[in-house]
């Protein structure tokens, strides 16, 4: 299954990075309720967007603890 991760928000799309560092635009209407930059979208067999809040908290809390050893917090 791919993995697509929200860059940012433009207008009225999310710009969307995968794994091999390639970006798309996705209007914003297609994407599941609540998606929020960092957030990390699953694409089912189907075309479907799904939140995989498993693993955007994942991949939050690894880029809390570089913050915090890069700050030395």
């Amino acid at each position: 299954m791919k993995q697509l991760i929200i860059d940012r928000f433009e207008g009225k799309f999310a710009i969307c990075e995968d794994a091999e560092e390639k970006y798309f635009a996705i209007e914003t209407s297609e994407l599941p309720d609540g998606a929020r930059e960092g957030d990390v979208l699953r694409i089912t067999d189907e075309g479907e967007l799904l939140l995989d809040q498993e693993a955007t908290n994942a991949r939050r809390e690894k880029i809390t603890a570089k913050q915090r050893k890069a700050f030395g917090l």
